[in-house]
């Protein structure tokens, strides 16, 4: 057989197992519908995006402390506000040791690594409601290991991942504090990106903690709107919760269902009332929404992101930063996260 009959068989073989394999895609629910933004039909990254990120980015460098942290007035030092604002930093492509920010970075992730305790928790003295910071910074040391490999950093995630595993109560979800005792889905859905994190950056994590997490969400869910309490046995819909709901199940792996399609279009329809403040857990709700919209893809992304992403912009103040109720670091890292959910840079919002 000539050579130009084996390219051509070569080619044949190469163009038959591309259909094949988008024909696969295609029956087994990833056609890119509901599975994440990478195709769009609009510009996400405008000018004035890129401008305000690189103000906030200025502002927020010259906010940390000298040991590395973030925090506010009230809560000073706090592990999850520096995880916040390590991941503001990374999502821009800054690493420790590389970037114009790495540096930043590197003293934020060694203020996370020393709050760590022999339990693997990881808390500062400050914290209020200590398993947020745990589960922000958990998530953050995930995203530090997954691009980069450092084996200081696997050491105290393995033990804060188990720490995660351990403290899941009887309903599936987490609290506070880590005791396995109460449950709320504002908690849970930290520990369940912290846990998505690690997985990703390929650690071990037990499916039967994820199944009974995915199980507390669901059962969390109002039947009347499609929106989430706050815990299973009080509370009604709201635009927060119901965004940290649908985040919970996506990164839990559910992408499909009634569950997500009735959740989505309860924020479609409760977040248009959302305008911004510094308080009422706005910089909280937008940021899960930016990602449940972000990982609906299709129309919902494209509808919502041009929205708060201007709403953001014309709200950022000259220094940089974005104002909060928790502070203006806080408020600045959130605005930084949602703005640069587009750069897909994070392994988290990679599939």
């Amino acid at each position: 057989m000539s050579y130009f009959m084996v390219r051509r068989w070569f080619y044949l073989a190469v163009m038959i197992l591309l259909m094949v394999l988008v024909c696969s895609n295609d029956v087994m629910g990833i056609s890119g519908e509901g599975r994440g933004a990478e195709e769009v039909g609009f510009d996400e990254i405008t000018v004035e995006m890129r401008e305000a990120v690189d103000r906030a980015l200025g502002y927020l460098a010259g906010a940390q402390a000298a040991d590395g942290s973030y925090g506010s007035e009230r809560y000073p030092k706090h592990v999850g506000m520096t995880s916040l604002a390590a991941m503001a930093f990374m999502a821009d492509g800054h690493l420790p040791g590389r970037g114009r920010y790495g540096r930043n970075v590197e003293k934020a992730v060694d203020f996370v690594l020393r709050s760590a305790a022999e339990s693997g928790f990881i808390s500062a003295d400050t914290s209020h409601g200590p398993m947020y910071g745990h589960g922000f910074a958990t998530l953050m040391l995930g995203e530090v290991y997954g691009m980069t490999g450092d084996s200081r950093v696997r050491e105290i995630l393995i033990k804060a991942v188990r720490l995660i595993v351990n403290t899941q109560n009887h309903e599936g979800g987490w609290r506070y504090h880590p005791i396995p005792f109460d449950a709320d889905i504002s908690v849970t859905i930290c520990q369940i990106m912290a846990l998505r994190s690690a997985r990703n950056a390929g650690l071990s994590v037990p499916k039967e903690t994820i199944d009974r997490a995915v199980k507390y969400v669901r059962q969390c869910q109002n039947p009347a709107d499609g929106g989430f309490r706050y815990m299973l046995s009080s509370g009604g819909s709201a635009f927060p919760r119901s965004a940290a709901g649908v985040a919970s199940l996506f990164y839990a792996g559910v992408y499909e269902g009634e569950d997500i399609k009735r959740g989505v279009n309860y924020l479609m329809t409760e977040g248009g009332n959302i305008t911004f403040r510094s308080g009422g857990h706005y910089y909280y709700g937008h940021y899960y929404a930016g990602q449940a919209m972000y990982l609906a893809g299709g129309q919902y992304w494209e509808v919502w992101y041009p929205r708060i992403r201007d709403e953001l912009v014309s709200k950022q103040n000259e220094d940089g930063s974005w104002d909060s109720s928790h502070g203006g670091s806080y408020g600045t890292s959130m605005g930084l996260l949602i703005l640069q959910i587009p750069n897909r840079l994070l392994p988290i919002f990679q599939r």
